[in-house]
């Protein structure tokens, strides 16, 4: 079966507690569609509390047990709720994907005073204050947990860097400690070096830090068998640590654990080869190339050459370690890194991404569901948002489980209209799919001998005509203007 994941969640999920429950409900749902794995959020408790989503670290320990930060379920429910959401989704054969977020954290609970330099926000490499004493939340004791799970204490041996110093303005902050006065080593030199992203910037070449997240990765492994994990945020983290924590769960999980990594570069393929081969290979990363070529696409419309849609894009140049998107929670609107996909080429991208044979595609929850939320925008200003369920989706995602198997072949010819066809294999007959992002269009492809004289519909019930294909095994296969048609045998 071909393998196809879910983002169930986006930035504005609602709280309340809702969302474990919710996915505990749709587990049969979601199999039926062909969905064998879904990402979850990060489920430990954050610094912002029962509102956080989970990328502002508090407490990795606490998956909605304790009191603290003012609650003891997380925004997504309790520990119980998480635990039976798993194991609902597994019944169904469906892998878990687990949020892990090891670059920072927030929330401390006590000052420490401790040395620092202030460094220059778009070059961190460049040092623009004496030494100073600074005071920082970098002690953390979580007081809701005590030493329940782990006895480690967190203190400012364990950060690189923080953006709060008590009585000052906010800055980056460089610390001074017995592990390096330099950041951490980065495959690239944005911003001199983006070791620091944000809050209590983690140090991971303090011994003890190590060695406290590798055992937490164990613990995290034997409290809920995941099946995979995402990792946040790659961009500013050592690549060396994740190629040792994923060896050392591997190992001690005794399971092949999958890894997707967020290294978030759109248009720089050659960042995110880079880090393939630094990590050799240990994990797949999303293709932010190519989801941004969707945007773009989205945005010229019939402008576009969608002969160039693959290019520079990490599924066409390394399929095997490519995790194929449309949208996530850091690109739908409002977003700081805001590039949404435009409603109208959602379907041709989803096809481009769910019918071919390259790239594990991932499908961003709001696209399958919808998305209502409001939040302030650039200029600080309220803004509405509905994202609608995109057009066809659920058929898509069926023509993924039961027709895109087999030879793929291509006929892009022309700028505006892109086919193929999938041959199909012993247990799934093939499909024929075309996409236009301009004029209506017929577009003559080969679908292979074994389908002489069969009669082909659209799945996605755009014509009421059939195509039959002729003693040479070719159909004449049309689209909408500006849409996407499937086409499967009857």
């Amino acid at each position: 079966m071909n393998e196809t994941m879910i983002q169930f969640f986006h930035w504005y999920s609602e709280g309340d507690g809702k969302l474990w429950k919710e996915a505990e409900k749709h587990a049969q749902y979601l199999a039926d569609l062909g969905i064998t794995s879904v990402w979850l959020p990060p489920a430990y408790k954050g610094a912002t509390g029962g509102h956080s989503t989970g990328y502002d670290a508090y407490d990795l320990y606490d998956l909605g047990e304790f009191d603290q930060k003012g609650t003891i379920p997380t925004k997504y429910g309790t520990k119980e709720d998480y635990i039976q959401a798993i194991k609902a989704l597994k019944e169904k054969n469906i892998q878990v994907i687990v949020d892990i977020v090891l670059g920072h954290k927030g929330g401390g609970d006590e000052l420490e005073s401790f040395k620092a330099v202030k460094v220059d926000e778009e070059n961190r490499e460049k040092i623009i204050s004496d030494e100073i004493e600074i005071q920082s939340y970098t002690k953390f004791t979580f007081p809701g947990r005590g030493k329940k799970y782990s006895d480690f204490e967190w203190n400012f041996t364990c950060f690189s860097g923080v953006d709060y110093a008590e009585g000052m303005d906010s800055h980056i902050f460089k610390i001074k400690n017995e592990y390096g006065t330099d950041w951490e080593e980065m495959i690239d030199d944005e911003k001199g070096n983006y070791d620091y992203l944000m809050y209590n910037d983690i140090e991971h070449r303090n011994p003890f830090v190590r060695e406290e997240l590798n055992n937490w990765a164990k613990w995290y492994f034997d409290e809920t068998d995941f099946d995979g994990v995402r990792l946040d945020a790659l961009k500013h983290i050592s690549f060396d640590f994740y190629k040792e924590w994923l060896t050392l769960l591997r190992s001690n999980s005794g399971k092949n654990i999958f890894a997707v990594g967020e290294y978030w570069a759109p248009g720089y393929l050659n960042l995110l080869q880079k880090y393939i081969e630094v990590t050799e290979g240990c994990m797949s990363l999303f293709d932010s190339s190519l989801q941004n070529n969707f945007h773009t696409a989205s945005k010229e419309g019939g402008s576009y050459d969608l002969r160039r849609i693959f290019d520079g894009s990490l599924t066409q140049a390394d399929p095997l370690h490519s995790v194929s998107l449309v949208d996530n929670h850091d690109t739908q609107p409002l977003q700081d890194l805001e590039a949404p996909v435009e409603l109208w080429f959602k379907p041709l991208a989803y096809a481009m991404i769910l019918l071919r044979k390259d790239g594990y595609p991932c499908v961003f929850y709001p696209d399958l569901y919808g998305a209502h939320y409001v939040d302030k925008d650039r200029e600080g200003n309220d803004q509405e948002i509905f994202l609608d369920k995109v057009d066809k989706i659920e058929e898509l995602l069926k023509a993924r489980k039961d027709h895109a198997y087999g030879e793929q072949r291509d006929y892009f010819e022309d700028a505006n209209c892109l086919g193929w066809v999938r041959e199909g294999d012993e247990e799934h007959s093939g499909c024929a799919v075309v996409l236009s992002n301009k004029d209506a269009y017929e577009k003559p492809m080969e679908m292979g001998e074994k389908y002489i004289g069969k009669t082909f519909y659209d799945l996605l019930g755009r014509f009421e005509n059939k195509v039959t294909i002729d003693e040479n095994g070719w159909g004449s296969f049309p689209v909408p203007a500006g849409n996407v048609s499937v086409w499967v045998a009857e």
